[in-house]
């Protein structure tokens, strides 16, 4: 039964005007919690997970490979996107999703969505609907259907929206345009497809807080992001914590084989498979011997460690 409201829920947006007007412009708080179902802990207003800020920051440090493992093993093999230009690219962007869809624009439904959105007190031209939702934290994501030329979803001005708010960038599968004032807002970064000096024409809203794809991937409301230089990955907010303890615990686990190996006290094939009683020991007295290079508290640790096979 969960699974068939799901279904009718998301196909109510994708339907005629009437039904996006019986609807609004963004999902309602009972279809995100539908299909987001998973996540236990708290949420926003609109519905979308908040997953805690302590795991946003740790999720910066690990890789994005680290991460893209520990999905594929849970079963989550559409949730990276590569190719992307960026406007800083060594910079790292982590936060919770806003997801949004644009579609090329047609009157007969651009109408009725622009009707709506002043009903609902909607301000302004619909690209920047979004902006007013976002919170400290959140991503800006957006299905551009890659559109380049006149495709440019926000200029320097949004930008500068978007950063106060959220304290963060974008990612859209679409472009920007003001790239110069935009590499000027201190903290603000783009994923995008391109950058052109034209102007949004011939898009429209779609669907806002509603699931949404970006290239190969499947983004939720209050996904957690990772955006790096080698792409980005959507983690569903129910796995964050597994996700971003596996892949620290791994990188320690690298840390103190590189470690033991420059130090000769291990070979490398004693290091590179799996690890004999004494290693783990090592190991473990090593991680009690360096706090500082612990990222996870020693509860997440003791837990996980209860079901780690090594």
């Amino acid at each position: 039964m969960k699974r068939l409201f799901l279904l009718l829920s998301l196909c109510s947006f994708y339907t005629t005007s009437s039904s996006l007007l019986a609807q609004s412009v963004q999902a309602t708080k009972e279809q995100v919690l539908a299909y987001t179902g998973e996540w236990k802990g708290e949420r926003y207003p609109d519905g979308r997970p908040k997953v805690p800020e302590d795991l946003i920051k740790r999720l910066k440090d690990i890789s994005i490979e680290e991460a893209w493992g520990v999905l594929r093993n849970e079963g989550y093999h559409t949730q990276y996107e590569g190719n992307w230009q960026i406007i800083h690219p060594d910079k790292v962007m982590a936060g919770r999703a806003l997801p949004v869809t644009y579609l090329p624009a047609r009157p007969d439904m651009e109408g009725p969505i622009k009707e709506q959105g002043k009903k609902e007190g909607r301000r302004g031209s619909s690209n920047s609907w979004p902006i007013d939702m976002l919170n400290e934290g959140d991503v800006y994501v957006a299905d551009g259907f890659g559109k380049i030329a006149w495709g440019t979803l926000i200029g320097d001005n949004l930008g500068n929206s978007i950063y106060t708010k959220s304290k963060n960038g974008v990612i859209f599968d679409g472009s920007v345009r003001d790239l110069e004032g935009l590499s000027q807002i201190d903290g603000f970064n783009a994923w995008v497809r391109g950058f052109d000096p034209s102007y949004i024409q011939n898009m429209m809203v779609g669907c806002i807080n509603c699931p949404t794809r970006i290239g190969n991937a499947t983004v939720l409301p209050g996904d957690l992001v990772l955006a790096k230089k080698g792409g980005i990955i959507f983690i569903p907010a129910h796995l964050a914590e597994k996700v971003i303890v596996n892949s620290e615990f791994i990188a320690l686990r690298d840390k103190f084989g590189h470690q033991r190996l420059r130090e000769k006290k291990y070979t490398p094939g004693e290091i590179d498979q799996a690890w004999n009683d004494t290693i783990k020991a090592d190991f473990m007295k090593w991680i009690n011997e360096n706090p500082d290079k612990v990222p996870m508290t020693k509860q997440q640790l003791d837990n996980f460690l209860k079901n780690r096979t090594w």
